[in-house]
């Protein structure tokens, strides 16, 4: 279960421009079900609109039409949907949404409420927040849970199909975007976001 929700937050890519056409077929998306709406990368459902420049308000816009039709929905949906709110500039939105996610402690393995606070606190222009956030997502413990794959310096790795490697992620989840946040803090959302914010100087190529 902790791999399939790591899995499940996958990324949004930001983009900035104007006058994009923003159309689609609404009711086509509104009856998909979750996974063709919300996990169907790289551009399936929703992220047809969310990985067009300009089209991140659209793409809220969408999502909440998604989840009113869809009230059973996973947390995850209003996720990208407080995201895309947050790469159209609409902090206080996003923030209010965003919030909405967050985990009972117990039911909080992988640090997901560290990630959530560390967002808020971005958003908000909060940088101790955003420092204390980081500080406790990095400290996250791995789960001593029976079935979990290996954590080999400092990264997952889950098997794949068989003679191919195994598939490597960071832990904890969301480290890397968090660091991102604090190396370009007081940019917007949809450049601290991105690839290059997470990129230490030093890695650049």
């Amino acid at each position: 279960m902790l791999i399939a929700a790591l899995c499940l937050a996958a990324p949004v890519h930001a983009h900035d421009t104007a006058n994009p056409d923003c159309s689609v077929d609404r009711e086509a998306m509104l009856a998909l079900d979750e996974p063709a709406f919300d996990q169907s990368m790289p551009d399936g459902g929703w992220r047809r609109l969310g990985n067009i420049p300009g089209c991140q308000l659209a793409a809220a816009e969408l999502i909440a039409a998604w989840r009113e039709r869809h009230p059973q929905a996973s947390p995850t949906v209003a996720w990208h949907q407080g995201q895309m709110l947050a790469q159209a500039g609409r902090n206080a939105e996003a923030i209010a949404l965003l919030a909405t996610t967050r985990k009972p402690a117990d039911q909080d393995p992988a640090g997901w409420n560290h990630y959530l606070d560390a967002t808020v606190a971005f958003l908000g222009g909060d940088r101790a927040a955003l420092a204390q956030a980081r500080a406790s997502l990095a400290a996250q413990p791995y789960p001593d849970t029976p079935g979990m794959p290996p954590l080999v310096d400092g990264y997952l790795e889950m098997p794949t199909q068989p003679g191919l490697p195994p598939m490597r992620m960071r832990w904890p989840p969301n480290l890397d975007v968090v660091d991102g946040l604090l190396r370009c803090f007081g940019r917007s959302y949809a450049e601290a976001y991105g690839p290059t914010c997470r990129t230490a100087p030093d890695q650049k190529r």
